[in-house]
């Protein structure tokens, strides 16, 4: 008999270009396990609305406050859930803080430890292949960078470095 999976919450933290999105592809994959990506929801709710960071921050509020009981649901279901929402600040970390606990779930931080050099070329390449829905300039990668903060022991996750 196999052991029941555990479902857990796995958040992203790293800047834009630090491979979040295939990170949590690849998390995705496992059995009883969910992606959400905020990306494809915005895009889908709000087409040709996101041009600027107060855009972004307006939208993005929004759609957390009608995903938290979702994924809360989903979790308390036995589902695990990747969420594809930057853990970028501690406003957001907090936001899915509340989601593990209200479900009572493991959780899990992956933090994307990559330069910004390495960020700022990935992102080119993603520009350019026009397969992203939003594209982002050099500018509002260092605008959204200078709003990052790094996960830190007191704030009491399990973090994953990824290099």
């Amino acid at each position: 008999m196999t052991a029941p999976l555990t479902p857990t919450l796995h958040m992203v933290c790293g800047k834009i270009g630090a491979g979040k999105s295939t990170l949590t592809r690849q998390l995705a994959q496992a059995p009883a396990t969910v992606l959400i990506s905020e990306d494809t929801w915005l895009a889908a709710l709000y087409p040709g609305e996101i041009h600027e960071l107060p855009d972004y921050v307006r939208c993005a509020g929004r759609l957390k406050q009608a995903m938290a009981g979702h994924v809360t649901d989903l979790l308390r279901a036995g589902v695990s859930v990747v969420l594809d929402f930057p853990a970028n600040t501690v406003s957001g970390r907090s936001w899915m803080r509340g989601i593990f606990e209200a479900a009572g779930v493991a959780h899990a931080l992956h933090f994307l430890d990559v330069p910004d050099a390495v960020c700022k070329e990935r992102l080119r390449a993603r520009n350019a292949s026009g397969e992203h829905p939003f594209e982002t300039t050099d500018a509002q990668f260092d605008l959204i960078s200078s709003h990052f903060v790094a996960p830190a022991e007191a704030e009491g996750f399990e973090v994953v470095r990824h290099r």
